[in-house]
């Protein structure tokens, strides 16, 4: 059982570390995002199972994780619409 939450847990530190230190590309940090947000669904629903507790946070949860992704790829793809690539060097936050 231990092993499962220590699992879970580098899931979600490797997908942190990876949005930390990935900052040149958006597509990158939008993945790991997503892996981040994997590792929390596991983590929910393995503490959810334990305490017997309706699994229906988790349609929730997924609903607005599935959100996220497509305001995010939305947000991608106007990028490279106007710029022409992903990097954020090129785009002026001003």
């Amino acid at each position: 059982m231990m092993n499962i939450w220590l699992l879970i847990f580098m899931i979600f530190m490797i997908g942190n570390m990876i949005f930390v230190s990935k900052h040149k590309h958006l597509l990158i940090m939008l993945l790991s995002l997503e892996f981040m947000v994997l590792g929390i669904y596991f983590l929910m629903m393995l503490y959810f199972s334990f305490i017997e507790f309706d699994m229906y946070m988790l349609m929730v949860f997924l609903v607005f994780s599935v959100c996220e992704g497509a305001l995010g790829l939305s947000i991608l793809v106007s990028m490279i619409r106007t710029h022409g690539n992903d990097y954020f060097q090129s785009f002026n936050l001003l």
